[in-house]
């Protein structure tokens, strides 16, 4: 299989443990496992107890009855049969495409966004058709362009709602539209929605709410900010749900006991997530604003209620040896834009603990007055 690295993957794996001040992450600041037991309001009474009743086997292979009714209880219209635990987003999304990807296959997949979304599809034989967006239009998509795209054997469009790193969401409105297209060919649509806006999240639907031949990947791992837990989902119609349930069984068997436990406790108590998490968002937000209004070589498009965005950077110079020499000289890591095919920017990690986010923000200004002298 000819498969390709994953830039961002592959530089934080080398880079983001020497940073001071990370401010490249796409979580919401990662809960500590003291918060997270604080909150059944009973000091992780509740996590406890469910944990002293399991044996460290196995466990539920696809998931705990209650982990299935608990994702269930995040859309309109899902089976929670149809739900199966995976290994994170990234598990979800690499079970997804394999399910529903053959060689010779014809995938058309939004870009620039997050690289499996598009190379895997690609590792696995298809024809892989770019459906690209365009900051000129606030990186939203152009549906003209998905018509022109399709083809009466098109077997899959892949999105990402809200965009990875670019933070910006496609409405129901939109979506809609996405779904129509798709209907007319009789094509599959897989979203990722690990970053799922969390703010006026009426604006938007779960393309499986949407269309049958929809399926959604997401995690407990973003809008939840426990990635450490490594538990995501798949939700689908039954046809697909049975076939990604024979390759789990080859790519991961199960998520574990433990993490099972944790991934019910956490969203059980998802609404004290999720307005911790708003908050988060919407200061840490303004403090970003406040900054790039003064701060001339820097402009992005103000994320959409999630915790992930990208910044444009005026520079001079080749954005990786800039996020590289900044991380040298500062400390302070970003993610190269061209790690995501969106050279001359960056990646910022603006739901950081706060004094993480602004000491990064500062040293990144004091950075980028050498071009001023």
């Amino acid at each position: 299989m000819d498969i390709k690295t994953i830039g961002v993957e592959a530089f934080l794996n080398d880079y983001e443990r020497e940073a001071t001040w990370d401010i490249a992450q796409s979580t919401i600041a990662s809960l500590e496992m003291g918060e997270i037991l604080k909150l059944d309001g009973k000091d992780g009474e509740s996590f406890y107890e469910a944990l002293d009743k399991e044996k460290m086997n196995y466990g539920w292979i696809e998931g705990s009855d209650a982990f299935k009714q608990e994702v269930a209880k995040l859309y309109k219209h899902v089976d929670p049969s149809n739900v199966l635990q995976m290994n994170g987003g990234t598990g979800a999304n690499l079970n997804a495409i394999m399910a529903l990807v053959s060689p010779g296959d014809h995938v058309i997949a939004e870009y620039p966004t997050y690289q499996p979304l598009y190379d895997l599809p690609r590792a696995f034989g298809a024809e892989v058709e770019h459906w690209h967006i365009h900051e000129e239009d606030g990186w939203q998509p152009r549906l003209d362009d998905l018509k022109r795209m399709v083809r009466h054997d098109t077997k899959l469009i892949c999105i990402n709602n809200a965009s990875n790193p670019l933070g910006t969401i496609i409405t129901t409105e939109v979506m809609e539209e996405i779904v129509e297209i798709a209907h007319s060919v009789g094509a599959w649509v897989l979203c990722d929605e690990v970053f799922f806006p969390l703010e006026n999240s009426e604006r938007c639907t779960s393309i499986v709410d949407l269309y049958d031949k929809g399926v959604a990947t997401n995690s407990i791992s973003k809008d939840l900010s426990v990635p450490a837990a490594r538990v995501g989902w798949t939700v689908s119609n039954k046809e697909l749900a049975d076939k990604m349930r024979v390759l789990r069984d080859y790519t991961m068997i199960c998520a574990g006991v433990f993490n099972d436990v944790l991934a019910t406790y956490v969203l059980r108590n998802r609404e004290k997530v999720v307005a911790r998490n708003l908050e988060i968002i919407r200061k840490n937000r303004d403090i970003v604003n406040t900054w790039i209004a003064d701060e001339p070589r820097v402009s992005w498009i103000p994320p959409k209620g999630v915790s992930v965005s990208y910044i444009r950077l005026d520079i001079p110079e080749d954005d990786e040896k800039f996020c590289l020499d900044l991380l040298r000289d500062e400390g302070v890591l970003l993610v190269p834009g061209s790690r995501f095919e969106l050279p001359r920017g960056a990646r910022l990690g603006y739901c950081a603990h706060e004094h993480v986010l602004r000491e990064g923000l500062a040293r990144l200004s004091s950075y980028l007055k050498k071009y001023d002298a």
